[in-house]
């Protein structure tokens, strides 16, 4: 099954499908500061926050959209893994493995500039500790027509990665497979890389993700390369903030579709407010161009708002989308 024949054929297979991440669900400690301190350097945070991040800002923009959610990563045992278990619940979102008994979940400390660009440093933890065992209760746990979103940070990471590897190479034919390479793509070892880029369905990345995927600076080149790179069952998206995204289907030709102009006030999660409402509208049985579209349009919205949870509603995106045709084809395609 391709990327593109799983699309075109959604209201069938995907409608009973769930999103199942096999990703990473930590908590993100949040500082808003004027500028990146000079090294050796410091500088006053203007706001700090604590709160839930990584895949879990995928997981509930699909959630908020109506799309069924999964959290099938590892997660320990602590005030973190506490926390992160209690914002799942919150959410909606069904957990399937059992917590670490003798570690904590990991965290991340993101600064947010005042251009809204956010910059990362993590320590890993809990999640970062998937074994076999836990790849067989999710291999038992799928169910036809899942859609099973893959980090680029997992794979990353040396003992997660392998597992991983071998775990999507087992999925069966009816899952569909997404993956986001993330900012560590270059980091992921070829080993690992090779085996999950060759079972995707869709690959979504931003321009700098591309580019280090190609060596290529133009997005739609990147998008066209990273297209024939991966061969003709999978499909592209290249994220391009404001100028929205080029889309390949697999086996097609790069398309841009256009974004939005707003005023960002804070970048983090941008990317995985798209990319939880591209797989949401899929699920939900819309066409590709409408799910890119609405895609863009939840992205948007997202960086208007603090914080990296901040997919939007369906209420919400149509109310940011009043009086356009987009709004009128959700509306029609999801029953509103």
């Amino acid at each position: 099954m391709s990327g593109h024949d799983g699309v075109q054929g959604a209201s069938g297979e995907a409608m009973g499908g769930r999103l199942v991440l096999l990703g990473n669900a930590i908590v993100d400690l949040v500082m808003r500061v004027p500028a990146l301190p000079e090294r050796g350097g410091d500088i006053l945070s203007e706001d700090t926050t604590l709160t839930t991040g990584g895949g879990f800002n995928v997981l509930t923009a699909a959630r908020r959209l109506g799309l069924p959610a999964v959290y099938a990563g590892a997660h320990g045992t602590g005030p973190f893994g506490d926390r992160v278990r209690a914002d799942l619940a919150r959410e909606g979102v069904e957990v399937v493995l059992a917590p670490l008994a003798e570690e904590d979940t990991g965290f991340c400390v993101a600064f947010v500039d005042g251009g809204g660009e956010r910059t990362f440093a993590t320590s890993l933890g809990a999640e970062a500790r998937l074994t076999e065992a836990h790849a067989a209760a999710v291999l038992a746990a799928l169910r036809p027509g899942d859609l099973v979103q893959i980090s680029g940070y997992g794979l990353a990471y040396p003992v997660n990665g392998p597992v991983l590897a071998s775990l999507v190479a087992r999925l069966p034919e009816h899952i569909r497979v997404f993956l986001d390479p993330g900012p560590l793509a270059d980091q992921i070892p070829e080993e690992v890389l090779a085996p999950v880029l060759a079972r995707c369905d869709w690959v979504s990345c931003n321009q700098r993700e591309g580019r280090l995927l190609t060596c290529r600076d133009d997005a739609r080149e990147a998008a066209a390369a990273l297209a024939a790179r991966l061969g003709p069952r999978t499909g592209v998206l290249l994220r391009a903030d404001a100028d929205g995204c080029w889309v390949v289907p697999s086996g097609g030709e790069a398309t841009h579709v256009p974004g939005r102009r707003v005023t960002a006030v804070d970048s983090n999660g941008a990317g995985d407010a798209h990319t939880g409402a591209f797989l949401a509208l899929l699920g939900r049985g819309l066409d590709l161009t409408t799910a890119v579209r609405g895609a863009n349009a939840a992205a948007a919205f997202a960086v208007t708002r603090h914080g990296p949870a901040t997919g939007p509603t369906l209420d919400e995106l149509l109310e940011f989308l009043a009086g356009e045709p987009l709004a009128a084809r959700l509306t029609s395609a999801l029953g509103r």
